[in-house]
């Protein structure tokens, strides 16, 4: 059976059981090459398909997934998701979209195709990982990895929607362990890109190593309070913590802290933040969510206002509102929300006046989980980075403690960076923050 039969199975039995449901069907193949002291340590290649089938019989909500695709499985993937419907309580907030469109993503601009030869992969991969093992100083690679992914999703429901996208990554990284006498530094970088000859190993092997030699005679600086600056890895990984902040679930579920907030500033007035699902150029790319409505960009801190909050179309019902756009869900998992692609807009700050004076680079935060608290903001993670003044470094750092309040640092904005980078994930475009007055314990 082709896609199209096997939904229209599915979500035929759904309506014959007097039920409505949508199906999401997701589909990857992957390529994952590992290399150690110069010969290949892992060469994977897997392949997946997986649905995930809800369904809505008397206001009852049930999930059930099925790897397998044969007639009889999906029969049974049906009544499964009817069953669990039947123990659940009434979700009178849930309901399958009356959506009727089409949605198709253009596979030449999000999965490119290039001939590149698996031996070409493997030698890139076992290069990358030689040339940085045989680096001054360098002990080992612990971690590298190349990487060929190819994901696709189709999503249909019993009102007639059907979306497709199909999207491919192609990465690379790399982590150098350096030792000397009783030092030792572990850092690495990584990069990617949709096209695999995009990727660059000497690039990679010299920012791996120069990043961690650099790191290698750090120390401790004084304890009290700095300006820092986070590098634009930290500093994406560091809003990715937070975003809970903008989660409609969590304030329907009465755990966002800025559920009473909207209209209010919560940040500098020169900060604005945009999930940006449509800028092609990162892999947070979304024509539509997992409810196949179509995204836009939607603006979420506008001059320092909280302008909104992300919703599926359950949340939005709760709140009496739309759906931006922000539905999330996997094959097994239930309906949630989650951003696409944050985007800092740039300041008026020139490089040269974000990087004047005193400051703290931190180039690394350790814990960012387990030392964060999303609904109080507060969080104390260990740090290590470049101090630096005027443009200048003047010494490594290491074994520092940076603490504060995430949603008090937005109001300590000092300055904010004239020109956007993107992550090497390329999940987020921000510009350098300069943060005001941060707690550092050395």
């Amino acid at each position: 059976m082709t896609i199209s039969d096997q939904a229209n199975q599915v979500l035929g039995l759904v309506k014959a059981a007097g039920a409505s449901g949508d199906l999401i069907i997701d589909q990857g193949e992957s390529l994952s090459l590992k290399a150690s002291n110069g010969e290949l340590e892992e060469y994977k290649v897997s392949s997946s398909q997986i649905f995930g089938l809800r369904v809505i019989k008397d206001g009852k909500v049930g999930t059930a997934y099925s790897e397998a695709a044969d007639s009889d499985a999906l029969s049974s993937l049906v009544e499964q998701a009817l069953t669990n419907a039947s123990f659940t309580a009434i979700e009178v907030h849930e309901n399958i979209l009356a959506n009727e469109v089409n949605l198709k993503t253009d596979d030449s601009v999000l999965c490119p195709a290039e001939e590149v030869s698996i031996d070409d992969k493997v030698n890139f991969a076992l290069q990358m990982e030689s040339d940085l093992a045989a680096r001054d100083k360098v002990k080992n690679v612990p971690y590298n990895g190349v990487q060929d992914n190819t994901t696709q999703r189709h999503i249909f429901s019993s009102a007639g929607l059907s979306a497709y996208s199909k999207s491919r990554m192609c990465a690379a990284y790399a982590y150098a362990l350096i030792e000397q006498g009783d030092k030792n530094a572990m850092e690495g970088i990584g990069q990617a890109a949709r096209l695999f000859t995009a990727l660059n190993a000497n690039d990679i092997v010299d920012r791996a190593y120069t990043q961690t030699i650099d790191i290698l005679d750090g120390s401790p600086v004084p304890s009290g309070h700095y300006d820092v600056i986070f590098d634009e890895e930290v500093q994406a990984s560091l809003f990715g913590v937070f975003t809970m902040m903008f989660s409609g679930k969590s304030a329907k579920d009465g755990v966002n802290p800025m559920r009473e907030k909207l209209g209010e500033s919560i940040a500098d007035t020169r900060l604005n933040i945009t999930d940006q699902p449509l800028s092609a150029d990162g892999f947070g790319y979304q024509l539509f969510d997992a409810e196949g409505t179509a995204t836009q960009s939607t603006p979420l801190i506008v001059d320092g206002t909280l302008n909104t909050l992300i919703h599926n179309s359950a949340t939005a019902s709760f709140f009496d509102m739309k759906t931006t756009g922000h539905a999330a869900r996997g094959p097994k998992s239930t309906l949630g929300v989650g951003l696409h692609q944050l985007e800092i807009a740039a300041g008026s700050s020139s490089q040269a006046d974000l990087f004047s004076g005193k400051y703290l680079m931190l180039t690394d935060l350790t814990g960012m989980h387990s030392g964060a608290n999303a609904i109080s903001g507060d969080f104390s993670f260990g740090a290590s980075g470049f101090l630096y003044e005027d443009g200048q470094r003047l010494q490594p750092v290491r074994g520092i403690t940076v603490a504060g309040n995430f949603y008090d640092m937005l109001n300590k904005i000092a300055l904010i960076g004239d020109k956007q980078f993107w992550n090497w994930e390329r999940s987020a475009l921000m510009p350098h923050l300069r943060f005001a007055d941060l707690a550092i314990a050395g």
